[in-house]
């Protein structure tokens, strides 16, 4: 089931105090960036955090998950804990690197 609009305003919300937050709708999911940086993926209602090293420490409780067929196993993130979820994406930000911008291939005459 597709996560709403109204669930992904919540999601955002609960973070608002941590940086310039904005979303987007990737293949019918999102995508939560904080200055723009992707950090959180949100599938079927739930956010995923990308399990990385500087994280295993504070999320070695939290579910896991997978978010899409053939994705890489990620931690549930338990959003209605907010100040937790501050902390976990303050973490995300610092270490999470701007995307490049993708390049538009060139079209031949």
């Amino acid at each position: 089931m597709a996560t709403s609009k109204e669930y992904i305003e919540f999601v955002c919300e609960q973070i608002l105090d941590v940086g310039v937050v904005r979303f987007k709708k990737m293949f019918g999911e999102y995508m939560i960036y904080v200055n723009d940086k992707p950090v959180l993926l949100v599938c079927d209602s739930t956010v995923y955090v990308k399990k990385l090293d500087c994280l295993e420490g504070v999320m070695q409780k939290a579910d896991k998950g997978f978010p899409y067929k053939g994705a890489k196993e990620h931690y549930i993130l338990d959003v209605e804990d907010t100040d937790f979820s501050k902390e976990i994406v303050t973490i995300l930000e610092k270490v999470t690197p701007i995307p490049k911008p993708k390049k538009k291939p060139v079209k031949k005459l």
